[in-house]
């Protein structure tokens, strides 16, 4: 057996590669396979002691459990589970609040793959720690409204009351991270989302504020609506609260960016190279 805790990464895209890179420095060693790489996650699981996946359900359902399902049943030293899913859970609430024990009930398809990737988890996981990990809109530096911002791309569409939850990609890391040093019995609900769900708007006009250019000017959702794609829509048809207060609890955090204007700040000063 291996002398360190051992981390299965399924996903090293852009939140799965800054797990790993802080897994690693906490003192855990890191396999992480994409897609095509069977090999390498075969030979890792007779000595994993944790696994998470980032790698969304399709059509087919979670592509990681029916390539490994079996080999995740099997894996000998396998103590905890995580599994990145969404807060498209929750589906649309008519703005109203939700939290980590609200019962989930998805209203697009793209809720409705993630709550049956959440069960299919929780199956294969068989009785040992598992988490959940719920999560609102990611951004982080190299994906934020910055560049959008920059090139004149971005639209400021104006629907009042309709807010969106946010986290940021070094929220998520810590959350993960502190998952896997106090696991749950069981299967654990977590919701990672900052303590300001905003407008679209509202926070495009921060980002504006702080690169110092004009805020793009106001578009009516009626006809912002009429030129969004299927995914676009998807996002703007559900409006939601979600609450994290019982998930910062759970894991002894505070997020280091709890709303769009820290982690916005944080973004500009890492990619000008001041953070």
């Amino acid at each position: 057996m291996t002398p360190f805790p051992r981390l299965l990464l399924f996903g090293p895209g852009y939140c799965g590669a800054a797990i790993a890179r802080a897994a690693a420095a906490s003192g855990y060693d890191v396999i992480t396979a994409g897609r095509t790489d069977f090999d390498a996650a075969m030979k890792a699981f007779p000595e994993a002691t944790h696994l998470i996946s980032t790698v969304p359900p399709d059509r087919e359902g979670d592509p990681i459990l029916a390539r490994y399902g079996a080999a995740i049943a099997a894996a000998p030293a396998l103590r905890w589970i995580g599994y990145l899913s969404a807060t498209s859970v929750y589906g649309d609430r008519a703005g109203a609040t939700v939290d980590e024990d609200t019962p989930p009930a998805p209203t697009n398809e793209r809720g409705q793959r993630r709550l049956a990737a959440e069960r299919a988890w929780e199956k294969a996981a068989a009785g040992r720690p598992l988490d959940l990990f719920r999560l609102a809109g990611i951004y982080g530096p190299g994906r934020s409204v910055f560049a959008a911002l920059r090139s004149g791309e971005a639209r400021r569409i104006l629907k009042p009351g309709h807010v969106f939850g946010r986290i940021h990609r070094d929220d998520i890391e810590a959350a993960v991270l502190a998952a896997m040093r106090n696991p749950p019995t069981g299967t654990r609900v977590l919701n990672l989302t900052d303590e300001a769900p905003a407008e679209s708007a509202v926070v495009l006009e921060e980002a504006a504020r702080l690169i110092g250019v004009p805020a793009p000017p106001a578009l009516g959702f009626a006809e912002a609506y009429e030129a969004m794609g299927p995914i676009a829509r998807s996002f703007w048809d559900e409006n939601r609260q979600v609450l994290s207060r019982k998930t910062r609890a759970a894991l002894g955090l505070a997020w280091r960016y709890p709303s769009y204007r820290e982690g916005l700040a944080a973004i500009l000063a890492e990619e000008s190279g001041k953070g």
